[in-house]
């Protein structure tokens, strides 16, 4: 296959030094006079970083998604994305049912300006990178729920952003294809060099994917702790290593539930 002209899965070499991807500063959210969600956050992700923010529902971990997003405003302090606009990918996979797997990428092209002629050739490019080039011809409902997740993954791509958010996209499948699709996103990631933030409430997922671990504590969310993977080879979901740090972050937030509910 022929990639086009501006090929959507260039993976530029991590920068040794530069600015952030995503830089947050400060930043409070909270609702009309409620109380607060989210409560002086302030962090920094460096490009092609693969970031995990792990907490206990409800502690704000979607509310910080969708305002690096852009799709929520703080209430105070600052976000800044350095490439722009970010691409997001849901819990849902929300195709258009009427579409093939093909043409429901294609949209996003569409959307994202690229001539109609290149259009086919670059979505069967985005599907091949998650193992569903022959599936394009297909439509939803002849689809499985992971097969779906590949296709929304491969039109989150297409919006060709550096910046790939993910709220708890596997979250409805069973164990087994959602361990198959980590390994997916893993090497999606290793190979298009995107930075991700990878929302969670699994500690196994979280220490299975992450580069970075980001803990959130309970209402209002701050963020309480954070673990740095100096190994980021392959891990799989049920070996010692990823067991081991399951176990050590499962205790860290157990005491954030506690804490919250005293």
């Amino acid at each position: 296959m022929t990639a086009p002209a501006a090929s959507v899965l260039t993976a530029p070499e991590r920068p040794v030094a530069g600015p952030a991807a995503i830089t947050i500063d400060a930043l409070g959210k909270s609702y009309g006079t409620g109380p607060l969600v989210l409560d002086d956050i302030n962090l920094s992700i460096e490009p092609g970083q693969f970031v995990c923010l792990l907490g206990a529902s409800g502690c704000g971990k979607s509310t910080l998604l969708n305002i690096i997003a852009g799709l929520e405003k703080p209430t105070e302090g600052a976000v800044t994305v350095a490439s722009g606009k970010a691409a997001v990918m849901f819990q849902d996979a929300a195709l258009f049912p009427w579409l093939t797997a093909g043409r429901n990428v294609e949209l996003a092209l569409k959307l994202d300006g690229l001539a109609r002629p290149k259009r086919r050739a670059a979505a069967l490019e985005l599907l091949d990178l998650v193992n569903l080039a022959d599936a394009a011809d297909k439509r939803p409902h002849e689809l499985s729920g992971g097969m779906r997740q590949r296709v929304a993954l491969a039109r989150s791509l297409a919006q060709d952003r550096k910046v790939l958010l993910m709220d708890e996209p596997f979250a409805a499948l069973d164990a087994i294809t959602r361990d198959l699709l980590h390994e997916e996103l893993e090497r999606v990631w290793r190979q298009t060099g995107r930075t991700i933030v990878f929302v969670t409430h699994n500690v196994r997922e979280a220490a299975r994917l992450g580069e970075r671990i980001l803990l959130m504590s309970s209402r209002p969310g701050r963020i309480v702790n954070e673990w740095a993977i100096t190994d980021t080879g392959q891990r799989r979901i049920e070996s010692p290593e990823v067991a081991r740090l399951g176990d050590e972050i499962t205790d860290q937030l157990r005491e954030e539930i506690r804490r919250n509910a005293a």
